[in-house]
């Protein structure tokens, strides 16, 4: 019987993100490249014999109940296979919130693997996916991790091969932006053709280990909105740049804004002036972190 788990619940970029229209039923047809990176939440999960699902965070506006995605996750699983004992979720945030880095998703898609293994309810992975689509579009993808092409709505997933290794400098400003209204105010469509990214030709590089023919296709439709609402993404783009990355570019509804680097020393150096230096005015969280590949993770981090 495992009575305690510890989990890394990985947070994602996405190297190209397109919008293809929005549907009659208001959702947006999405073609995306998600990316898993080395940042993670650290989730523990203990068994106790007490019925129900009880919270805890280190972050103090978290909330503690049902509206977090991880008391959803251990909710949906728990009341299909009606499970009596309950359990208890810590959760340890590091990845940023309300980022473009789909931490919540991923906090929900670790808990889902780690309830399945705690009561052995022996679903697979494909099977997790399917029902992590009912908590969020990006949990199946939390699930699955690393290299994908994801289209719908962001359901539908296709493994690629995995990235070239390099330094991916990651920084967010003290802002939040809401999903919602970006999408709200992005009109896809009325895009023109040149608005959207080559997704296709990125996939095709991403198939030959071509790393800077990846990073020349960067692009993000949602840019349109986030950076004219608040100038301080392109702002940090372009110290990114100008500190040696290959190319940057904002991760998914933003405001998040990450750099490419293939020299070591420059994405240090780059880290330091903005965590420290003059770029420390512009973000107020900021990392420096590598791809994470399926090959090189391990059931979840259990």
């Amino acid at each position: 019987m495992i009575n305690h788990l510890g989990l890394k619940a990985y947070g994602k970029i996405n190297l190209g993100l397109d919008v293809l229209r929005k549907r009659e039923d208001g959702y947006h047809e999405v073609k995306m490249i998600m990316q898993t990176v080395g940042i993670f939440d650290k989730i523990d999960l203990i068994r106790t014999e007490e019925p129900g699902i009880q919270v805890e965070t280190n972050l103090y506006y978290l909330p503690c109940n049902e509206n977090n995605l991880v008391y959803k996750a251990a909710k949906l699983l728990m009341d299909e296979f009606h499970i009596e004992e309950g359990v208890k979720i810590k959760l340890k945030k590091f990845i940023p919130v309300a980022a473009g880095m789909a931490g919540g998703s991923s906090d929900a898609a670790a808990v889902l693997v780690g309830v399945n293994k705690m009561f052995g309810l022996g679903l697979t992975k494909k099977a997790l996916m399917e029902r992590g689509v009912r908590i969020g579009a990006d949990v199946p993808y939390c699930i699955m991790r690393g290299t994908a092409l994801s289209q719908g709505i962001g359901e539908i997933l296709t493994p690629l091969p995995p990235m070239p290794q390099c330094q991916v400098l990651i920084a967010k400003p003290a802002i939040n932006v809401s999903t919602k209204f970006v999408y709200e105010n992005l009109h896809a469509n009325d895009l023109k053709k040149e608005d959207h990214p080559d997704i296709d030709g990125m996939v095709e590089a991403i198939q030959r280990k071509d790393l800077y023919g990846v990073t020349s296709r960067f692009g993000n439709v949602l840019e349109k909105v986030t950076e004219k609402e608040y100038p301080v993404i392109s702002q940090i783009k372009s110290q990114m740049i100008s500190l040696g990355a290959v190319n940057a570019m904002m991760s998914g509804s933003g405001p998040t804004v990450f750099g490419v680097f293939t020299r070591p020393q420059a994405a240090e150096e780059a880290y330091e002036e903005m965590r420290f230096g003059q770029g420390a005015d512009l973000a107020k969280q900021v990392y420096l972190t590598n791809f994470y590949n399926c090959k090189e993770v391990s059931n979840h981090g259990v």
